[in-house]
């Protein structure tokens, strides 16, 4: 009954930007944690950004200063704005949450968004 819809990925050129979104659907307690996770082609699944409930971020080193998370609570909704996008961040990224829905605290998985970065 709780899950992570996920959208925004395309196709885009170098130097483009897109802006993903996240959004925690079904009876939403609380959330701790949202973020991104990546995997491009024969890579390792890596930590993209992620936010807490209290607003602390933390991002990868590789796109520290392009991307930007952000949440909106009302909405149990995330967004990761990337700019400046490069043919290196080509990957299928996953939306993490760990929440509190009737229950215990749950760690889920988006379903995953396709990003292309290409001329």
């Amino acid at each position: 009954q709780v899950q992570l819809a996920e959208s925004g990925g395309g196709l885009v050129q170098p130097g483009g930007s897109l802006r993903l979104s996240c959004a925690a659907l079904g009876n939403i307690l609380s959330i701790n944690v949202m973020g991104w996770y990546r995997q491009g082609p024969g890579k390792q699944r890596e930590l993209v950004a992620q936010i807490t409930n209290v607003g602390g971020t933390a991002y990868a080193d590789s796109v520290k200063g392009r991307f930007t998370i952000f949440r909106d609570n009302a909405k149990n909704t995330a967004y990761l704005q990337m700019n400046s996008l490069k043919p290196e961040d080509t990957a299928v990224y996953y939306c993490n949450a760990a929440l509190t829905g009737w229950g215990p605290l749950r760690n889920l998985w988006g379903q995953g968004t396709q990003v292309t970065v290409s001329s």
